[in-house]
Protein backbone atom coordinates (compact mmCIF):
# COMPACT_ATOMS: atom_id res chain seq x y z
CA UNK A 1 0.00 0.00 0.00
CA UNK A 2 1.60 3.24 -1.19
CA UNK A 3 0.94 6.12 1.21
CA UNK A 4 1.49 9.85 0.94
CA UNK A 5 1.51 12.49 3.66
CA UNK A 6 0.49 16.14 3.29
CA UNK A 7 0.75 18.97 5.80
CA UNK A 8 -0.50 22.52 5.09
CA UNK A 9 1.86 24.97 6.81
CA UNK A 10 2.17 28.63 7.73
CA UNK A 11 4.90 29.65 10.17
CA UNK A 12 4.74 26.27 11.91
CA UNK A 13 7.12 27.32 14.67
CA UNK A 14 9.66 25.45 16.78
CA UNK A 15 7.38 22.45 17.42
CA UNK A 16 7.44 21.63 13.71
CA UNK A 17 10.92 20.13 13.98
CA UNK A 18 9.65 17.70 16.62
CA UNK A 19 6.80 16.66 14.32
CA UNK A 20 9.20 16.13 11.42
CA UNK A 21 11.45 14.00 13.64
CA UNK A 22 8.43 11.94 14.69
CA UNK A 23 7.33 11.45 11.08
CA UNK A 24 10.83 10.31 10.11
CA UNK A 25 10.73 7.73 12.93
CA UNK A 26 7.39 6.22 11.89
CA UNK A 27 7.26 2.55 10.97
CA UNK A 28 5.09 3.53 7.99
CA UNK A 29 7.20 5.37 5.46
CA UNK A 30 5.42 7.84 3.20
CA UNK A 31 6.06 10.26 0.35
CA UNK A 32 5.80 13.63 2.08
CA UNK A 33 4.74 17.08 0.95
CA UNK A 34 4.10 20.32 2.76
CA UNK A 35 2.01 22.98 1.05
CA UNK A 36 3.29 26.22 2.51
CA UNK A 37 1.57 29.61 2.49
CA UNK A 38 4.67 31.81 2.30
CA UNK A 39 6.04 31.13 5.78
CA UNK A 40 8.51 33.70 7.09
CA UNK A 41 10.05 31.45 9.74
CA UNK A 42 12.10 28.26 9.42
CA UNK A 43 9.21 26.05 8.25
CA UNK A 44 10.38 25.48 4.68
CA UNK A 45 14.05 25.08 5.62
CA UNK A 46 13.16 22.48 8.23
CA UNK A 47 10.98 20.54 5.80
CA UNK A 48 13.75 20.46 3.20
CA UNK A 49 16.25 19.40 5.87
CA UNK A 50 14.10 16.33 6.54
CA UNK A 51 13.72 15.52 2.85
CA UNK A 52 10.12 16.69 2.59
CA UNK A 53 8.92 18.09 -0.74
CA UNK A 54 7.66 21.67 -0.58
CA UNK A 55 4.88 23.29 -2.60
CA UNK A 56 4.64 27.05 -1.99
CA UNK A 57 1.41 28.93 -2.64
CA UNK A 58 0.48 32.61 -2.17
CA UNK A 59 -0.84 33.10 1.34
CA UNK A 60 -3.95 34.90 0.13
CA UNK A 61 -4.99 31.89 -1.97
CA UNK A 62 -5.12 29.39 0.92
CA UNK A 63 -8.39 27.52 1.14
CA UNK A 64 -8.92 24.50 3.40
CA UNK A 65 -10.36 22.32 0.66
CA UNK A 66 -8.79 23.69 -2.52
CA UNK A 67 -5.29 23.80 -1.04
CA UNK A 68 -5.49 20.18 0.10
CA UNK A 69 -6.77 19.15 -3.32
CA UNK A 70 -3.93 21.02 -5.04
CA UNK A 71 -1.38 19.33 -2.77
CA UNK A 72 -2.92 15.92 -3.43
CA UNK A 73 -2.87 16.41 -7.20
CA UNK A 74 0.73 17.63 -7.01
CA UNK A 75 1.81 14.56 -5.07
CA UNK A 76 -0.08 12.17 -7.34
CA UNK A 77 1.75 13.61 -10.34
CA UNK A 78 5.03 12.50 -8.72
CA UNK A 79 4.11 9.09 -7.33
CA UNK A 80 1.13 6.68 -7.47
CA UNK A 81 -0.67 6.48 -4.13
CA UNK A 82 -3.31 4.24 -2.61
CA UNK A 83 -3.80 6.27 0.59
CA UNK A 84 -3.19 9.90 1.45
CA UNK A 85 -2.67 11.05 5.04
CA UNK A 86 -3.33 14.60 6.18
CA UNK A 87 -1.89 16.23 9.30
CA UNK A 88 -1.95 19.78 10.56
CA UNK A 89 1.28 21.46 11.62
CA UNK A 90 0.29 21.64 15.29
CA UNK A 91 -0.07 17.92 16.01
CA UNK A 92 2.46 15.64 17.68
CA UNK A 93 2.42 11.90 17.04
CA UNK A 94 1.83 9.68 20.07
CA UNK A 95 4.23 6.89 19.04
CA UNK A 96 6.10 5.45 16.07
CA UNK A 97 3.05 3.43 14.99
CA UNK A 98 0.57 6.30 14.81
CA UNK A 99 0.48 6.45 11.01
CA UNK A 100 0.54 2.68 10.54
CA UNK A 101 -2.40 2.26 12.90
CA UNK A 102 -4.31 5.00 11.08
CA UNK A 103 -4.11 3.30 7.68
CA UNK A 104 -4.32 -0.34 8.82
CA UNK A 105 -8.09 -0.45 8.26
CA UNK A 106 -7.69 0.12 4.52
CA UNK A 107 -6.08 -3.27 4.11
CA UNK A 108 -8.71 -5.01 6.22
CA UNK A 109 -11.92 -3.42 4.90
CA UNK A 110 -12.16 -2.29 1.28
CA UNK A 111 -15.38 -0.39 1.97
CA UNK A 112 -13.66 2.17 4.21
CA UNK A 113 -12.96 5.44 2.43
CA UNK A 114 -11.78 7.59 5.34
CA UNK A 115 -10.00 6.87 8.61
CA UNK A 116 -9.31 9.40 11.34
CA UNK A 117 -7.49 8.93 14.61
CA UNK A 118 -7.77 9.85 18.24
CA UNK A 119 -6.69 13.33 19.36
CA UNK A 120 -5.34 13.67 22.88
CA UNK A 121 -4.97 17.03 24.63
CA UNK A 122 -1.62 18.80 24.72
CA UNK A 123 0.02 19.14 28.14
CA UNK A 124 -1.08 22.78 28.38
CA UNK A 125 -4.74 22.04 27.59
CA UNK A 126 -7.42 23.58 29.77
CA UNK A 127 -10.04 21.41 31.45
CA UNK A 128 -12.51 22.53 28.79
CA UNK A 129 -10.15 21.54 25.97
CA UNK A 130 -9.52 18.18 27.64
CA UNK A 131 -13.26 17.51 27.86
CA UNK A 132 -13.76 18.39 24.19
CA UNK A 133 -11.06 15.93 23.15
CA UNK A 134 -12.49 13.16 25.34
CA UNK A 135 -15.99 13.80 23.98
CA UNK A 136 -15.07 13.85 20.28
CA UNK A 137 -12.34 11.21 20.46
CA UNK A 138 -13.30 8.39 22.84
CA UNK A 139 -11.18 5.36 23.68
CA UNK A 140 -13.19 2.92 21.52
CA UNK A 141 -12.82 2.59 17.75
CA UNK A 142 -15.93 2.92 15.60
CA UNK A 143 -16.98 1.97 12.07
CA UNK A 144 -19.84 4.07 10.65
CA UNK A 145 -21.94 3.68 7.52
CA UNK A 146 -24.75 5.74 6.02
CA UNK A 147 -27.38 3.78 7.95
CA UNK A 148 -25.79 4.88 11.22
CA UNK A 149 -27.17 8.40 10.71
CA UNK A 150 -30.29 7.14 12.48
CA UNK A 151 -28.18 6.62 15.60
CA UNK A 152 -25.47 9.28 15.43
CA UNK A 153 -27.10 12.00 13.34
CA UNK A 154 -24.65 14.60 12.09
CA UNK A 155 -21.87 12.92 14.07
CA UNK A 156 -21.97 10.11 11.49
CA UNK A 157 -20.08 12.38 9.08
CA UNK A 158 -17.66 13.71 11.69
CA UNK A 159 -13.93 13.55 10.86
CA UNK A 160 -10.83 15.70 11.33
CA UNK A 161 -8.11 16.52 8.84
CA UNK A 162 -5.69 17.18 11.69
CA UNK A 163 -5.08 13.42 11.63
CA UNK A 164 -6.89 11.59 8.84
CA UNK A 165 -6.28 9.23 5.94
CA UNK A 166 -8.24 8.77 2.73
CA UNK A 167 -8.38 5.95 0.22
CA UNK A 168 -7.39 7.84 -2.91
CA UNK A 169 -9.84 6.19 -5.30
CA UNK A 170 -12.70 6.77 -2.83
CA UNK A 171 -11.71 10.42 -2.51
CA UNK A 172 -11.55 10.83 -6.27
CA UNK A 173 -14.93 9.13 -6.71
CA UNK A 174 -16.64 11.90 -4.71
CA UNK A 175 -14.82 14.68 -6.54
CA UNK A 176 -11.97 15.26 -4.12
CA UNK A 177 -11.89 18.14 -1.67
CA UNK A 178 -14.32 21.01 -2.32
CA UNK A 179 -12.97 24.46 -3.11
CA UNK A 180 -16.14 26.40 -2.34
CA UNK A 181 -16.56 25.85 1.41
CA UNK A 182 -14.85 28.02 4.07
CA UNK A 183 -13.82 25.02 6.19
CA UNK A 184 -15.23 21.61 7.26
CA UNK A 185 -13.95 20.10 4.03
CA UNK A 186 -13.42 16.89 6.00
CA UNK A 187 -17.11 16.64 6.93
CA UNK A 188 -18.09 17.46 3.35
CA UNK A 189 -15.98 14.59 1.99
CA UNK A 190 -17.08 12.20 4.77
CA UNK A 191 -20.74 12.90 4.01
CA UNK A 192 -20.17 12.40 0.28
CA UNK A 193 -18.41 9.10 0.92
CA UNK A 194 -21.20 7.84 3.17
CA UNK A 195 -23.72 8.68 0.47
CA UNK A 196 -21.48 6.85 -2.00
CA UNK A 197 -21.69 3.67 0.07
CA UNK A 198 -18.31 4.03 1.76
CA UNK A 199 -17.65 3.73 5.49
CA UNK A 200 -15.88 6.03 7.95
CA UNK A 201 -13.53 4.51 10.52
CA UNK A 202 -12.47 6.09 13.78
CA UNK A 203 -9.17 4.45 14.79
CA UNK A 204 -8.88 5.02 18.54
CA UNK A 205 -5.50 3.29 18.78
CA UNK A 206 -3.97 5.70 16.23
CA UNK A 207 -3.18 8.76 18.33
CA UNK A 208 -1.79 12.28 18.18
CA UNK A 209 -1.63 15.17 20.60
CA UNK A 210 -3.75 18.06 19.35
CA UNK A 211 -5.88 20.62 21.18
CA UNK A 212 -6.60 24.34 21.34
CA UNK A 213 -7.33 26.75 24.18
CA UNK A 214 -9.53 29.09 22.15
CA UNK A 215 -10.67 32.50 23.37
CA UNK A 216 -14.30 33.57 23.02
CA UNK A 217 -13.36 35.78 20.06
CA UNK A 218 -11.64 32.88 18.32
CA UNK A 219 -14.63 30.62 18.94
CA UNK A 220 -16.96 33.26 17.52
CA UNK A 221 -14.94 33.53 14.31
CA UNK A 222 -14.69 29.74 13.96
CA UNK A 223 -18.42 29.25 14.39
CA UNK A 224 -19.26 32.01 11.93
CA UNK A 225 -17.42 29.91 9.35
CA UNK A 226 -19.11 26.70 10.53
CA UNK A 227 -22.48 28.41 10.28
CA UNK A 228 -21.65 29.54 6.74
CA UNK A 229 -20.71 25.97 5.85
CA UNK A 230 -24.02 24.57 7.11
CA UNK A 231 -25.95 27.29 5.30
CA UNK A 232 -24.10 26.69 2.02
CA UNK A 233 -24.41 22.91 2.27
CA UNK A 234 -27.95 22.34 3.62
CA UNK A 235 -28.01 18.81 2.19
CA UNK A 236 -25.70 17.64 4.99
CA UNK A 237 -28.08 18.73 7.75
CA UNK A 238 -31.08 17.53 5.76
CA UNK A 239 -29.47 14.11 5.31
CA UNK A 240 -27.77 13.56 8.65
CA UNK A 241 -29.58 15.91 11.04
CA UNK A 242 -29.04 19.21 12.80
CA UNK A 243 -26.05 19.96 15.02
CA UNK A 244 -28.01 22.13 17.43
CA UNK A 245 -29.75 19.42 19.44
CA UNK A 246 -26.51 17.54 19.98
CA UNK A 247 -24.82 20.84 20.82
CA UNK A 248 -27.18 21.51 23.73
CA UNK A 249 -26.52 18.06 25.19
CA UNK A 250 -22.78 18.60 24.80
CA UNK A 251 -22.86 21.93 26.63
CA UNK A 252 -24.76 20.46 29.58
CA UNK A 253 -22.39 17.50 29.80
CA UNK A 254 -19.37 19.78 29.62
CA UNK A 255 -20.59 22.15 32.32
CA UNK A 256 -21.35 19.20 34.60
CA UNK A 257 -17.84 17.80 34.07
CA UNK A 258 -16.16 21.16 34.58
CA UNK A 259 -18.13 21.84 37.74
CA UNK A 260 -16.70 18.66 39.28
CA UNK A 261 -13.11 19.69 38.47
CA UNK A 262 -13.18 23.45 39.00
CA UNK A 263 -16.52 25.31 39.19
CA UNK A 264 -14.82 28.54 38.14
CA UNK A 265 -14.12 27.04 34.73
CA UNK A 266 -17.85 27.06 34.06
CA UNK A 267 -18.01 30.85 33.76
CA UNK A 268 -15.48 31.02 30.94
CA UNK A 269 -17.04 27.99 29.25
CA UNK A 270 -20.49 29.60 29.27
CA UNK A 271 -19.05 32.76 27.74
CA UNK A 272 -17.29 30.80 25.00
CA UNK A 273 -20.39 28.68 24.33
CA UNK A 274 -22.42 31.86 23.91
CA UNK A 275 -19.81 33.09 21.42
CA UNK A 276 -20.13 29.80 19.52
CA UNK A 277 -23.93 30.04 19.45
CA UNK A 278 -24.06 33.62 18.19
CA UNK A 279 -21.19 33.01 15.76
CA UNK A 280 -23.02 30.02 14.30
CA UNK A 281 -26.22 32.04 13.93
CA UNK A 282 -24.36 34.88 12.23
CA UNK A 283 -22.70 32.42 9.88
CA UNK A 284 -26.03 30.81 8.98
CA UNK A 285 -27.40 34.24 8.08
CA UNK A 286 -24.32 35.20 6.05
CA UNK A 287 -24.23 31.85 4.29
Amino acid sequence: MNCGLIIPTLNAGAQFQTLLEQIAAQSLQTRKLIVDSESTDETVRLAEKFGVDVLTIPRKTFNHGATRQLALETLLERVPLDVIIFLTQDVLLRDNESLAKLVKIFGADKSVGLSYGRQLPHVNATNEAKFLRAFNYPAESQLRSFDDRKIFGLKTAFASNSFAAYRVDALESVGGFPSHVPLSEDMFVAAKMLLDGRKIFYAADAQVFHSHNYTAAQEFRRYVEIGKFHAQEPWIRETFGSAEGAGKKFVLMKLSALAKKNPLDCFGAIFRDAAKFFGYRVGRLKG
